[in-house]
């Protein structure tokens, strides 16, 4: 059964659910309820006021904060069309509701964007991954930073959960192009003063941009996932699917009580085509995580999961950020290779790509927790918030 789980980024308290959930709130004034169909299907979520007090995602510490009207404060959160929910839970998270904005397309497919409120002299944050159609979602997010610009927002964060184009990050033949680079510019140039990201394809692509980057990491919602299951440490084994993941397998493996690691060697003959070649490691009954920064047709990391249970893995387990599901991906992880495939909600999941292995975790908390410290100006070296990339 597909689940939606939230975590804490430091605290194991996910798991599965068949009913409604609770998401608890930034404050004990907002809460958000999430509706979850037949099958586990994520439903749509409503916010509900004057609940009760809920426990907080985060050991609250000094960072309790009071709750706010957008009167009060000088922040303002509004969503793109590309991933709503995702913005909905933020807001949720941080106590405030989304700014009211008109979106729309012309008959030409022309995007028309227009704030209903007034954003002059505030912190304007701009929630829009440019997920499929990738271009699509660009051009929006482009048209909503000179609209907030225009507007006299003293500052505009594009918040982008998935940055697409990140693959474009290099010349690997002649007369390629960077589009990684491209992008950047067109994102700088439209009026934004800061980017916001979470789990780039690689860390090069903030050396792209001339604005300041905060790179924020779904790792720990997902550690803290696989920590609330009943997992032995000493059965697991961190599995990178390509040699080029390997810091990021390293990073995972390290918080799961440094967890030993093993690497697939591959050779790709193709976008979007890879061949499994050998491994490196012993996964001989062991508990393998694959970890990736996202899974876009399944074809690395199916034919990786394939190898692992060839060299005798008792289980396998799939890790990634990003879930783009490409066709066919949704074949490849449903054909019985993955005991769960771990996502997160960068990216909407429609229902069809939904299946039985599926979890998909919320980074709400780690980009709300992300935008209160890029607005406070606070960086993220107090131990429980070490992990967010704000410096």
């Amino acid at each position: 059964m597909a689940s939606l789980a939230f975590s804490s980024g430091n605290l194991a308290t996910a798991s599965k659910f068949r009913s409604a959930i609770t998401i608890p709130a930034r404050n004990a004034l907002i809460s958000c309820r999430v509706n979850l169909a037949e099958n586990g299907k994520p439903g749509v979520p409503t916010l509900t006021r004057n609940q009760e007090t809920f426990p907080k995602y985060f050991t609250p510490y000094e960072f309790e904060r009071d709750p706010k009207k957008k009167d009060e404060t000088k922040l303002r959160v509004f969503s793109g069309t590309a991933n709503p929910r995702l913005s909905q839970e933020v807001a949720c998270y941080m106590g405030l509701d989304l700014g009211d904005i008109k979106i729309k397309r012309f008959a030409d497919g022309e995007v028309y964007v227009q704030l209903l409120e007034s954003v002059r002299g505030c912190d304007v944050f701009l929630v829009q991954p440019t997920c499929p159609p990738a271009n699509e979602n660009l051009m929006e997010l482009l048209v909503m930073i000179d609209a907030c610009r225009r507007a006299s927002a003293k500052t505009v964060t594009a918040v982008i959960p998935y940055f697409g184009y990140a693959r474009a990050d290099r010349k690997t033949q002649g007369r390629e192009s960077i589009a990684a680079k491209l992008v950047a510019n067109l994102i700088t140039e439209a009026g934004a003063d800061r980017v916001l990201a979470c789990d780039l394809h690689s860390g090069q692509s903030i050396g792209y941009f001339d604005i300041p980057v905060d790179h924020v990491h779904g790792q720990p919602v997902m550690v803290d996932y696989l920590a609330s299951k009943t997992l032995s440490a000493e059965d697991l084994v961190v599995v990178s699917p390509d040699v080029g993941g390997v810091a990021r397998a390293r990073a995972f493996a390290n918080k799961l009580s440094d967890a030993p690691l093993a690497i697939v060697d591959k050779r790709r003959h193709g976008h979007n085509m890879a061949e499994v070649m050998n491994l490196i490691g012993d996964v001989r009954g062991k508990v393998a995580v694959m970890v990736d920064d996202m899974i876009d047709t399944a074809g690395t990391i199916s034919k990786g999961a394939a190898l692992l249970h060839h060299e005798g893995a008792r289980e396998v387990y799939a890790c990634c950020t990003h879930a783009v599901f490409s066709p066919p991906a949704i074949e490849r992880l449903s054909s019985g290779l993955f005991q769960e495939v771990i996502i997160t909600n960068t990216l909407p999941v429609s229902e069809q790509n939904c299946f039985p292995q599926l979890t998909i975790l919320s980074v709400a908390n780690l980009l709300g927790e992300a935008i209160w410290r890029v607005h406070d100006d606070y960086a993220g070296t107090f131990e429980h918030f070490s992990g967010l990339g704000i410096d």
